[in-house]
């Protein structure tokens, strides 16, 4: 299989351009990175060649490297993994070393080709690591094109020799957006970070690029850190403003990851090391940081949840095998903050949308968000107004029903009312075609027992989205007791066509998603009202990597809409009910404590909104003086989250733990460094999780009993990805 073209033209100029096969961007594989490197060879033999051009054929340069690759190497290392993993990343770095040092004298730095790197699209990862190789890179013009190193969202750090080449380019302060953050610049801003050299029109693209290699000295070729001379920009680890600057980088990297993030610390430590030697054992300590990590089990984890199994589960891992169900025209029933997130994101898709309200003031209201939203894009350059204008028009803001006629879907957000849901269902239903799929978004109410209300139960499924839907990627899709194929197939295309991750669970109280917060709230509270010092319940949760701790989870969400749940829950549940927590939520609630909304909860807030401390109320009327263990705040915390999901999983409402892993990453943001919930019983080990339960429920209750299911995997000693994985991907 050729990843690779080559060609050169009339005055000397080889160019080399990647267009994997099958794919509609380039990924690096083993074999695309030997192939590249022949080429590269080729020109630098070639006597008639003056110069190299790296670019695509396809319109962006490259997604990054296939991480699927560096599992298969861990398991072909058989009992050795980490010589196996070191041996490929250095085999790299020998590679891109070549294309900035082939054919130079290693004494005079004269006698090298000039290789240009030339963009037309995005690129990230390994594509940005072989553009900063080069010795000038171009790029086009185009503000949605993006260049970047984000494997730190993934768990990884720029082990191609991304990580030592930028940081020596432009210094470890300068370098820590792109590399600590993972962000993605576009051209404009990837020039003034360095991470490129010039921005020209597509047009004009490869002309440009040719015009600087035919140019070009032997002066222009040499990298700054083969100079004779180099000092690191802001100074080395021994230079009095480099000391400061890894002392204050260290203590921000701390702050951000609270020390659960193996890959940041490591690379903050390949950069470190890295300045005190020069660059060919730079890129040495470099890549045995990467193994390092690579051999982490958390990185391990990240990868898996963040990259394949997301990647799976977007491309239909779990998909019925019926016809193609892309949405041409959706119907959107309420037009509040919810209703009118959908219509913008599904507008945004290129979907026909019809937004529907009691009243056409309402409606109008939910048309005014979407143009605040897309007028707030504009401020930030994102959109233009032909865009704006683009997806205003396709949004009808009405009362009227009847417009409803030719959509393929409904989604219905009116308010958590059953007898509301089912009104509005039947209107909608009059007016649709009797194949027509009908989603409510409900984030509690059973979806069979909504599901009455229709004329086809079959054909009514429960799409959750979570707030602010434009911003959150996670979609949560329930099936009803009778939901058919073609419905699921239908709520999983919609999702896809509106860029966001799906999972499917089985219809049970509160689904999946808030089956797990909802305990994780309620531990919170429950130690509140045990006198558990308040503060030290919020930061042992952002230890755990929760973005949120569970009395700030309380005041986001709104205390009012906890009180609601509550009183449901025991409503529906009765003497099965544990109402221990309602004590502290109940309070806040009379006392008009609403949360962020009201600007008092278990926070207080200035005028403009922002958090000023913790309530001292919550100290006032329960304590906060208990002695308690920081490990056992932490445990409580995780493992009320932990053991739902295995119950969830246990009772079929999950129904792939690939889907567990991934919807509670991105569903409420649990700990990502372990790659979701199974991920990080896998990491603790079946049989110490069963222990560590033992212990809880001891101690604090019966709700830390383990599950049966778990039980049974620590007396065999199975893991999770050991057990169920082969049938997630058989599915």
């Amino acid at each position: 299989m050729t990843n690779f073209t080559y060609s050169t033209d009339a005055n000397g100029v080889a160019t080399i351009s990647w267009d994997q096969p099958g794919t509609s961007m380039n990924v690096m594989t083993r074999e695309g990175f030997g192939e590249f490197d022949g080429l590269i060879r080729k020109a630098q033999a070639d006597e008639a060649v003056k110069g190299i051009i790296v670019t695509s054929a396809k319109k962006d340069f490259a997604g990054g490297m296939d991480l699927n690759v560096l599992a298969a190497i861990r398991e072909e290392a058989g009992d050795n993994p980490a010589q196996a993993l070191f041996d490929f990343t250095m085999s790299g770095h020998h590679i891109l070393r070549n294309v900035e040092r082939g054919n130079m004298d290693p004494k005079t730095n004269k006698g090298g080709k000039p290789v240009a790197f030339v963009s037309p699209g995005t690129c990230a990862g390994i594509g940005t690591e072989i553009a900063l190789a080069c010795h000038r890179r171009f790029m086009v013009d185009n503000p949605k094109a993006k260049i970047g190193l984000p494997e730190i969202l993934v768990g990884l750090f720029p082990g191609g020799g991304g990580t030592t080449r930028f940081s020596r380019m432009v210094g470890a302060m300068a370098a820590s957006p792109v590399l600590l953050e993972g962000r993605m610049l576009a051209p404009a801003k990837a020039k003034a970070a360095g991470l490129v050299d010039e921005v020209v029109a597509a047009d004009d693209l490869l002309a440009r690029a040719k015009e600087w290699i035919l140019s070009a000295t032997d002066a222009d070729i040499i990298k700054p850190w083969d100079a004779k001379g180099y000092k690191m920009p802001g100074g080395a680890p021994y230079h009095p403003a480099g000391f400061m600057t890894f002392v204050g980088a260290s203590a921000m990297v701390h702050g951000k990851t609270q020390g659960v993030y193996p890959a940041a610390k490591a690379m903050l430590s390949a950069i470190y090391e890295g300045a005190l030697v020069p660059f060919d054992t730079a890129i040495t300590i470099e890549a045995r940081w990467f193994t390092s990590v690579l051999l982490n089990p958390s990185s391990s984890a990240m990868i898996r949840s963040l990259f394949i199994n997301k990647g799976a589960l977007e491309k239909g891992a779990v998909r019925p095998d019926v016809a193609d169900q892309s949405v041409k025209k959706v119907g959107i029933l309420g037009a509040g903050m919810m209703g009118a997130g959908i219509a913008y994101v599904s507008a945004l898709a290129g979907i026909e949308v019809v937004l529907i309200d009691r009243d056409q003031e309402s409606a109008d209201k939910g048309l005014g968000f979407i143009t605040g939203l897309l007028d707030e894009g504009m401020k930030r350059k994102k959109v233009t107004e032909e865009k704006k204008a683009a997806i205003l028009s396709a949004v009808v803001a009405t009362n009227d029903y009847s417009k409803l006629q030719g959509c393929d879907l409904i989604v219905e957000a009116v308010f958590e009312d059953p007898g509301l849901k089912a009104s509005v269902t039947q209107m909608a239903e009059a007016e649709l075609a009797e194949d027509a799929i009908f989603a409510t978004n409900t984030s509690t109410l059973p979806i069979s027992d909504l599901a009455k209300a229709s004329r086809n139960a079959t054909n009514y499924i429960g799409i959750h989205f979570f707030s602010p839907v434009h911003k959150m990627n996670l979609v949560e899709i329930i099936k009803g007791k009778e939901t058919g194929d073609v419905a699921v197939a239908k709520a999983l295309d919609f999702v896809r066509q509106i860029r966001k991750t799906p999972i499917v669970v089985n219809d049970a109280r509160f689904f999946y998603a808030n089956r797990c917060i909802i305990p994780y709230i309620n531990e919170g509270l429950r130690m509140v009202k045990e006198g558990v010092e308040p503060a030290m319940i919020e930061n042992a949760a952002k230890q755990l990597g929760m973005p949120l701790g569970p009395l700030q989870l309380n005041d986001e969400t709104s205390i009012d809409l906890g009180v609601k749940i509550a009183k449901a829950t025991k409503a529906a549940l009765g003497n099965a009910y544990d109402g221990t927590a309602d004590e502290v939520i109940f309070k806040l609630f009379d006392e008009g404590r609403l949360g962020r909304k009201s600007n008092a909860g278990f926070y207080d807030y200035d005028d403009k909104g922002k958090r000023t401390g913790l309530w001292q109320g919550l100290r006032d009327n329960w304590g906060g003086e208990a002695d308690v263990a920081l490990e056992d705040v932490k445990m409580r915390l995780a493992m009320a989250q932990v053991l739902e999901a295995v119950r969830a999983l246990e009772e079929d409402v999950l129904m792939d733990i690939r889907e567990g892993d991934v919807g509670a990453i991105l569903g409420w943001g649990f700990m990502p460094w372990s790659g979701g919930p199974f991920s990080w019983l896998d990491i603790l080990g079946s049989g110490r999780a069963v222990d560590i339960c033992a212990d809880l429920e001891a101690r604090f209750g019966a709700r830390f009993a383990a599950p049966q299911l778990l039980k049974d995997m620590g007396g065999a000693g199975e893991s999770f990805y050991g057990r169920f994985a082969a049938d997630a991907e058989a599915a």
